[in-house]
């Protein structure tokens, strides 16, 4: 990255966004906007549009229109997949620019969202891009006389919304396979950060996706992600957020058209450290990361921290020397570590977190103020709580933020009923060098996913999805499409 041309980027005024429906950029039907408040500094960065019902409807009518008439939906798979690779070189020329605009807006350190935003954005799309002209039908094993086929046909309009930490990287994970199988989108991102998705559908357009086809609407969750979620004209509903909000989602679905809901709802995972680990001093720095950094606002991030008694001490006490080196602060220096929080809204709720903990009598063992306040930003300190109780608040909600639970346990038995001691079910990870342990392990732990000796870091190879209350269905690898090609039999008598 050069960093004079983030320095650059940095102070460039941002236009007023507009909603893309149908083609065009649209302001909100009523000319309400929100603000854009960046968590760096707590300045206004620009506008969105404060979208409305009928800004909502307009973009589910030109979706419903786009693919019921064929203009994406109808095209052979080589030719979808030429535009969506075209789509994929523009947003990767733009990649810079489309980090620094999002850290503007949600606070990602730019060394983490280089990579894990634009970059991934433009890895996904070409992975389903690549996949869509390689995955065939099928032919039943039938008794003579008759044939049976199986065919894939895409699932409809398929309405997303989509959550702030990483609005790019998930969005794509929604827009990729969609996409690709033939599918129109109305994608309704989080209201804190939309910019970067409004963007790159400005973009799809000029690599040549038809209008109608990737409508991207911006405002709150109660008007727009509600309209989109009780219209009888979307066929699959995606959402990546909050339980409470996947709860009211699958409500409307029952009072709607009973659309399919797919839904990743976050997690509270345990990452387990042996005595036996590998490499205990890895194994703290991985530790620091995958919950400290984008200052903890990670859906897989390894929130509670089990460790076997023996060396319960040691690995806290080099946790926090190692979490204390940490560079908090500034998300568009490169040299910073972990960035800002998204809101202040969610910085509160992290201190309360934090507060509730110190109250019930655990030991904050660092960390666990705000800091940098002169900066005018969102910026908290990384943190780290021992003596978590199971019951503990801090050891069942997701706090989605840069604070770690830690717990100990003496025997494999033990660490397996902490691990699976939350309603929630999304990552999880275990450190031995026992291999057989390790097998079992990944078999005991109710999670979609089970690191052992890292954290974090699954490509697209692999699905991504939860159990429990961390949700249904997955994001990533060629799984992902089930959720957006409907299968129909063709039985013949011959």
């Amino acid at each position: 990255m050069d960093i004079s041309q983030i320095e650059t980027l940095r102070r460039l005024p941002v236009a007023p966004a507009r909603h893309v429906i149908d083609g065009e950029l649209h302001d909100a039907s009523d000319g309400q906007v929100m603000q854009v408040t960046s968590p760096i500094d707590g300045q206004t960065v620009t506008t969105l549009p404060r979208g409305t019902i009928v800004d909502a409807q307009s973009a589910i009518t030109a979706a419903r229109r786009a693919f019921d008439d064929g203009r994406w939906s109808g095209r052979n798979p080589a030719e979808r997949k030429k535009v969506l690779l075209k789509w994929a070189d523009l947003i990767e020329a733009q990649a810079l620019e489309l980090a620094v605009l999002g850290v503007r807006e949600n606070g990602t350190e730019i060394a983490m969202a280089f990579k894990a935003e634009p970059l991934s954005a433009v890895a996904t799309i070409r992975y389903y891009a690549e996949a869509i002209d390689k995955l065939y039908g099928e032919i039943a094993p039938t008794a003579p006389g008759t044939l049976g086929l199986v065919h894939r046909e895409p699932a409809g309009v398929v309405g997303a919304i989509v959550p702030w930490n990483f609005p790019l990287m998930i969005g794509a994970w929604k827009l990729g396979p969609a996409l690709a199988a033939g599918c129109s989108v109305v994608l309704k991102p989080a209201e804190t950060a939309s910019l970067t998705l409004l963007r790159i559908a400005e973009l799809a357009l000029e690599a040549g996706l038809p209008p109608g086809v990737l409508n991207v609407v911006t405002g709150e969750g109660g008007t727009v992600g509600a309209a989109i979620a009780e219209s009888m004209e979307v066929d699959v509903l995606v959402f990546t957020g909050s339980g409470a909000t996947g709860r009211r989602l699958l409500e409307a679905s029952a009072r709607s058209n009973l659309k399919r809901v797919y839904l990743e709802l976050g997690g509270k995972s345990p990452n387990v450290i042996f005595a036996d680990a590998p490499d205990l001093d890895e194994a703290v720095k991985v530790t620091a990361n995958g919950i400290f950094r984008n200052s903890g606002q990670v859906c897989i991030a390894g929130t509670r921290l089990l460790v076997e008694r023996s060396i319960h001490d040691s690995f806290v006490e080099k946790l926090k020397a190692f979490s204390e080196s940490m560079k908090v602060g500034d998300p568009l220096d490169p040299a910073t570590v972990a960035g800002a929080v998204n809101s202040r809204r969610q910085l509160q709720q992290n201190l309360d977190f934090v507060e509730e903990a110190r109250v019930a009598g655990r030991e904050i063992v660092t960390g666990g103020q705000q800091i940098l306040q002169d900066t005018g930003g969102y910026y908290m300190s990384p943190t780290i709580v021992t003596g978590v109780r199971p019951t503990d608040r801090l050891a069942q909600q997701e706090v989605f933020g840069p604070v770690l639970a830690v717990q100990s346990f003496e025997t494999e038995d033990e660490a397996v009923t902490l691990a699976n001691g939350t309603d929630y079910g999304l990552a999880a990870a275990v450190w031995t060098s026992n291999l057989s342990r390790a097998h079992r392990m990944v078999r005991r732990i109710r999670a979609g996913i089970v690191h052992v000796n890292t954290y974090g870091g699954s490509d697209l190879t692999v699905p991504l999805g939860g159990v429990g209350q961390s949700g249904n269905g997955h994001d990533k690898s060629l799984h992902a499409f089930d959720k957006y090609l409907d299968l129909k039999t063709a039985w013949f008598k011959l």
